[in-house]
């Protein structure tokens, strides 16, 4: 699955990977997950605009999931159910999804959906990690990783595609207590009760002979809901020391330890 959307790196995003699967001539054996209506384009007639555009750069006739990438509160509900509803009737998109939304919005939506016959957001993209997002990383940004979010997804059983699902590195060598050094890293995931995951993250890490990064990614793959970790590597080495965390498995207890909540 290849996570991508209108606004990176102003469409080079969508270029490079829609040429990179053409090359290779496998969209059928590929995934593309694509984003669009970024604020302050958040609204159906710029959702259309760009998920048009979007499909041009990838060189598809389709996405397999779209996600509205901001909500824009002065738009009602249906006039977003109803545009993405035209595109997946269109086959433009196979499911949509909402990323940054509020789980009241996401319900709201999906209920007026219900009433009317319509499909529903199938999919959620908010944050998600072992470590608790201080800050958001970029403005609109929303994180599920409270108790209250985590209750609703597990009675829902809603997918989820989790963003930052690493909290950025702050569970790798880049993050320590007296260093201050990445501003975004302090900002956004510098805390006290961080700091304790973290160092259960290290205990469990060299009790199970892996990485802690395994252990904070694990923490996202063994929630009792589904989960679909989004990372991003920024070097080749950082995908090889992810990929670990497909064979870990943890107990809800050990689920609850990590979060500080045994």
């Amino acid at each position: 699955c290849f996570d991508t959307a209108y606004i990176y790196a102003r469409g080079a995003c969508e270029k490079v990977l829609g040429q990179w699967i053409h090359n290779r001539g496998i969209r059928e054996q590929v995934v593309i997950l694509d984003k669009g209506a970024h604020t302050p384009n958040c609204n159906p007639e710029a959702l259309s605009r760009q998920l048009l555009e979007s499909l041009e750069r990838l060189q598809t006739d389709y996405v397999d999931i779209y996600m509205l990438h901001r909500d824009n509160r002065e738009v009602p509900v249906d006039e977003f159910i109803t545009v993405l509803n035209e595109h997946q009737n269109a086959g433009r998109i196979h499911i949509f999804g909402a990323s940054n939304w509020s789980i009241e919005r996401v319900e709201e939506a999906n209920a007026w959906a219900t009433s009317h016959g319509l499909a529903g957001f199938a999919a959620l993209s908010n944050n998600f990690s072992l470590a608790r997002m201080v800050e958001p990383v970029w403005a609109g940004c929303l994180s599920v990783s409270d108790a209250r979010s985590r209750q609703w997804l597990t009675k829902t059983q809603m997918p989820l595609m989790p963003w930052s699902s690493q909290a950025r590195g702050f569970f790798t060598a880049r993050a320590q207590p007296g260093d201050f050094s990445d501003e975004e890293l302090v900002r956004c995931w510098y805390s006290d009760d961080n700091f304790q995951r973290r160092e259960r993250a290290n205990t469990l890490a060299k009790e199970r002979g892996v990485l802690p990064i395994n252990i904070a990614l694990a923490y996202v793959l063994n929630q009792p809901f589904p989960t679909f970790p989004l990372i991003g590597p920024r070097v080749l080495t950082e995908t090889r020391t992810s990929v670990p965390a497909l064979q870990i498995e943890l107990t809800p207890e050990e689920l609850r330890w990590l979060n500080l909540e045994a």
